[in-house]
């Protein structure tokens, strides 16, 4: 972790914002307990570097910001595969008083190939 906490927190932001922007999850995952420890640390200061604390939650706040991003991409990701399953299993129409229809679609339809 090293003498300075708050360099090695911000060190460690800056790892993390990449590994964001790269979508390595991953590393993410890596990088989590020794922020928390570091974050940890950072509380039991009792003299406190202002700027450096004021560019570290700068960081967090980029950061945060991009794991939110991240979060809703993957909602959205995880959305348009449960409607395409959807789409997969059903075939929907709608009347002409705007009311769906649905009609299964078979799963397993086979073609049979006669000579």
């Amino acid at each position: 972790m090293g003498e300075n906490p708050i360099k090695a927190l911000e060190d460690l932001l800056d790892q993390e914002r990449k590994a964001l922007i790269g979508g390595d999850l991953d590393d993410l995952n890596r990088l989590a307990p020794e922020k928390e420890d570091l974050i940890d640390a950072l509380n039991g200061l009792k003299v406190i570097d202002s700027d450096g604390l004021v560019r570290v939650q700068m960081k967090v706040a980029r950061n945060q910001a991009l794991l939110t991003s991240a979060a809703e991409g993957i909602r959205a990701v995880a959305e348009r595969m449960s409607e395409l399953r959807r789409v997969r299993q059903e075939f929907s129409t709608y009347d002409a008083a705007g009311q769906r229809n649905g009609y299964s679609v078979r799963l397993q339809a086979k073609l049979e190939k006669r000579a």
